[in-house]
């Protein structure tokens, strides 16, 4: 529901008298100044029989802040006067200021208590409650649960409020005292540091009477809260994993987080972290895994359950014999991924081939090996040369120790080529 400005219609109003500040005023002097008169204003930190008149005044500061802290309102209102916020003329400032958001905004949490911070209803209805904050958690969980889905059932540790006393803290009939550490505002200026020497002023809730502004004696007290307005419960939730769900996804149980007096509750949100696994990789929907074969069987072909899949099943691999397979060779089976979260499809599974070679010393018999090579192609054709020397070798060295304590700069950190003039990054030394 649309609802005028302070005073609309009255074209006579002056905002910058109404929040004490002049014309050519910073936007900080205006909030500094707003800020000041809702404290001084607010209904809820008056007599109650003022509070009729501390409502109208604090709704008119809100409204003029409302005008004089955006742009383009301030010029309407500097150009046309209230005018520019008439219905009757055209006007109008749209819907209704929700104090709480802007009380929110200045202070970095509601008013607490009654009143127009409380949830009470003034001229534009009831106000909505403030949201309490989300509580978030990382969840492990593993490639098999991500695979086939998930429910997992847990007692979750909560704050709700009290049952007894509805969250005020004390006992029925009671009425609070104005705390005197924050003086009824709910909030205090605290110090904090920042960097050596370097300290800031911030607002923060009080802790004496958790942003109520107001607190109960000893004896006052609920009994069964003891005056913290809120009681510890254990309560059964579950949370369902899809099948298909990924690394960083967001399960929310909605208003399951710790319960505040004058506030809706927040959401419960567990970040999905997943394990590694010990024989898949997955990117996106596809899985890979390696293949190790032998050379009998990369020479002349298999036929055989080759892994054991995410829910269980046996994955057959038949090759036949003919078709050499190479080190390094991937083999992709369609439909044997992940399974996406819609419908039935499923991304693919890659093979990495490895070729498991004999250990040394593996034919003991001179025969065999004249046997196995006459069945294996033979060795390229000769090379030819004036002069042959027959030389020693290390059959176990190390690739990466080319080059090394040469002063080449190719070794280690690799090198710029013509690609990088071109705006091309540094290549890594061939190996």
């Amino acid at each position: 529901m649309a609802s005028p400005g302070p005073d609309a219609g009255n074209d006579d109003v002056d905002l910058y008298e109404l929040l004490g500040v002049d014309k050519s005023a910073s936007p900080d002097a205006i909030k500094k100044a707003y800020r000041k008169l809702a404290l001084q204003h607010h209904p809820d930190k008056v007599p109650e029989d003022q509070r009729a008149d501390s409502e109208v005044k604090f709704k008119s500061v809100t409204q003029a802040y409302e005008i004089l802290r955006d742009e383009d309102k301030r010029a309407l209102y500097d150009k046309h006067g209230m005018a520019a916020f008439d219905p009757s003329r055209g006007g109008g400032m749209g819907e209704e200021v929700d104090i709480n958001d802007i009380l929110a905004q200045m202070f970095g949490m509601g008013m607490g208590g009654g009143g127009m911070g409380g949830g009470m209803g003034g001229p534009g209805g009831p106000r909505r409650p403030r949201r309490g904050p989300d509580e978030e958690s990382k969840y492990t969980v593993t490639l098999e649960d991500l695979y086939k889905g998930k429910t997992v059932k847990f007692a979750a540790n909560k704050n709700v409020v009290c049952g007894t006393c509805k969250g005020s803290g004390g006992k029925d009939k009671v009425k609070p005292q104005q705390c005197d550490r924050c003086k009824g505002h709910g909030v205090v200026e605290a110090f904090r540091q920042v960097g050596p020497g370097l300290v800031t002023r911030e607002s923060a809730v009080c802790d004496r009477c958790q942003g109520s502004g107001n607190y109960f004696k000893e004896k006052d007290r609920c009994k069964k809260c003891k005056g913290k307005r809120t009681i510890p419960e254990t309560k059964p939730l579950e949370i369902y994993i899809p099948r298909g769900s990924r690394q960083g996804e967001r399960i929310v149980l909605e208003g399951e987080a710790d319960q505040h007096p004058d506030q809706t509750p927040g959401n419960l949100v567990f970040v999905l972290e997943e394990e590694s696994h010990d024989v898949f990789n997955r990117i996106g929907n596809d899985l890979s895994a390696d293949l190790d074969v032998t050379v009998a069987e990369a020479l002349c072909g298999f036929s055989r359950v080759v892994l054991k899949h995410l829910d269980g099943r046996g994955i057959h691999i038949n090759h036949p014999q003919g078709k050499v397979l190479h080190p390094g060779q991937v083999l992709k089976v369609d439909g044997e991924g992940m399974p996406h979260k819609r419908g039935d499809a499923k991304g693919d599974l890659y093979l990495m081939v490895k070729i498991e070679f004999p250990e040394d010393g593996w034919l003991k018999d001179e025969a065999a090996y004249a046997s196995l090579q006459k069945l294996l192609p033979g060795p390229p054709p000769e090379i030819k040369a004036e002069e042959i020397d027959e030389v020693a070798y290390d059959d176990d060295a190390d690739i990466d120790e080319m080059g090394a304590d040469s002063g080449d700069p190719r070794f280690g950190e690799g090198w710029e080529d013509d690609d990088d003039e071109a705006g091309g990054q540094p290549q890594c030394a061939q190996q």
